[in-house]
């Protein structure tokens, strides 16, 4: 697969404009990315603008901290799933990771995967393993791996360090093969991406994605995704 075919193409700054979103969704179809992510409101209007391509539409549920009630994640993820949304990235509870209330976590789960899966949408869980320690990726790694998610996500790029070549290594070496891994944060040039892949991920969240697969200089931008 493409470098480019391993992209979600982001924009989710609260200052996000409807101009930008279409346009996030023209260089998605262009450079034929895997998916477009926006904030949830702008789900509709991406899923409109992708109509016809092979560019899935993407959106983030719980974001960016993921301390939210279960009940409002679910809620999220069916508003989106009707709007359209085929990929669902879900920020994990960061506040039970870091108290290692497992039986939290796992609970929210269990009751978010079967929601997603009745729809067939794409289930990426988001754990921000900057703010964790090594032990708590690999718990998480366990957690998640027997869930049945189908992605691990490294980061929201919005709080604390983004991805990390060592952490998509740790998720590499203790999830299952079947649970695939998606870097995001702070990758904001060809060489980031391409380390990335190599460590182990499937899939990449950037928003300087044009500037990555035209290998061109980085254009400046307010977040670290």
């Amino acid at each position: 697969m493409s470098l480019a075919g391993m992209i979600d193409h982001t924009i989710l700054q609260p200052t996000t404009l409807i101009s930008q979103v279409e346009q996030v969704c023209e260089e998605a179809i262009k450079y034929q990315f895997a998916s477009v992510c926006v904030p949830p409101n702008f789900v509709k209007i991406a899923h409109q603008a992708l109509a016809g391509s092979n560019v899935k539409t993407c959106t983030v549920i719980g974001f960016p901290f993921g301390y939210a009630a279960v009940e409002a994640k679910i809620a999220e993820c069916i508003l989106a799933m009707v709007d359209g949304a085929q990929e669902l990235d879900v920020v994990a509870n960061i506040s039970a990771i870091k108290n290692a209330d497992w039986q939290y976590l796992a609970n929210e789960i269990s009751h978010i995967m079967p929601v997603v899966k009745s729809k067939q949408a794409i289930l990426k869980v988001i754990i921000e393993s900057g703010v964790l320690t090594d032990e708590e990726i690999i718990k998480c790694c366990e957690l998640y791996g027997v869930a049945g998610i189908d992605y691990l996500k490294t980061s929201t790029g919005f709080n604390g360090p983004g991805a990390s070549k060592h952490a998509v290594q740790l998720f590499k070496k203790h999830l299952p093969s079947n649970v695939l891994i998606k870097a995001s944060g702070g990758i904001r040039n060809r060489a980031t991406a391409e380390a990335m892949v190599a460590a182990g991920a499937s899939r990449l969240g950037c928003s300087a994605s044009v500037a990555i697969v035209t290998d061109a200089t980085t254009a400046n931008n307010n977040s670290n995704y």
